[in-house]
């Protein structure tokens, strides 16, 4: 059995030379995984296995500038951080939380982007033009045009909206986003074409009628309304009034919804002769216009 004096003695100037057999370069621009060793009025020294600890300072230790340093870094837990310095004489390195999870938030985002998913955005302001809040971390707008409730703006303050993206530039800090696309979006996914569909009459023009389908416009044009020439849409349609309509065509990317109800004449100028009429027998005559728009 060995005795007290064979054992190995290991002391921090070995531990020293240990080190110095080690490569620890760390560049700039580098991304390390190291534990929170101990917490000052300006920061964090964070343990990244180096021959000097880390710094992140309050304002690099996360997105929000507003949080608490102890719970977003608490002592003896392992996070990521970008290098956002290099080694200085003592070989320590500034670190930063706050970039890292900024770039992994732009990733995320030009991934939704690709995929044309919705996401969350929780309204923290206001302004003339619209309502600002985080998207993923990130400041993101909405344009008052591009909301539901254009009005009472404030009413919105601390309120997840469903919201799809319409610019996205990371080089300058800009993220826009549409509510009212994304309700558009989602009502136009349940809607098919060929299908006969009930709205309302939300706007009369020259060309045609916006018929409102329960959130999301489809126009009817003019050309589409009967197989004659009507001469005045405010005689044959009210603001308000139900319509049946069928769906000639979807543009998802536009947002358009071509309808009919044309297809739906048993002869030229049904529509103008009987509206009533017509109107009612509409779902027993979707089939037959089916069958005649295939046959086209």
């Amino acid at each position: 059995m060995p005795s007290k004096s064979s054992k190995i003695s290991f002391s921090i100037d070995d531990f020293a030379k240990a080190l110095e057999q080690h490569d620890y370069t760390f560049e700039k621009g580098q991304i390390v995984s190291g534990s929170v060793l101990q917490h000052t009025s300006d920061g964090a020294y964070i343990d990244i296995g180096g021959k000097s600890t880390g710094f992140v300072s309050f304002k690099e230790a996360a997105l929000d500038s507003t949080s608490d340093l102890v719970e977003v870094l608490p002592l003896n837990e392992e996070c990521q951080f970008l290098i956002i310095s290099d080694q200085n004489a003592e070989g320590q390195v500034k670190l930063s939380a706050r970039q890292l999870q900024l770039q992994q938030a732009w990733d995320y985002v030009a991934e939704l982007v690709k995929t044309g998913q919705t996401v969350q955005m929780l309204v923290t302001q206001t302004n003339k033009g619209g309502v600002i809040g985080k998207v993923e971390g990130l400041r993101g707008f909405i344009p008052r045009s591009h909301l539901l409730e254009k009005e009472d703006l404030e009413s919105l303050v601390g309120k997840s909206l469903t919201a799809n993206f319409l610019e996205v530039n990371q080089e300058n800090n800009k993220l826009v986003l549409s509510q009212r696309r994304a309700i558009m979006a989602e009502q136009i996914n349940k809607i098919t074409v060929g299908t006969l569909v009930a709205g309302k009459v939300a706007r009369i023009q020259p060309y045609g009628i916006f018929v409102d389908l329960n959130g999301v416009t489809g126009l009817l044009h003019i050309t589409q309304i009967s197989g004659l020439r009507v001469d005045s849409l405010n005689t044959l349609f009210k603001f308000g009034q139900e319509i049946q309509v069928v769906v000639l065509n979807i543009d998802e990317y536009k947002g358009r919804i071509s309808l009919s109800t044309k297809v739906l004449e048993n002869y030229p100028g049904e529509i103008l002769d009987n509206f009533n009429e017509m109107m009612k027998k509409a779902p027993e005559r979707v089939k037959q216009a089916l069958e005649r728009l295939q046959q086209k």
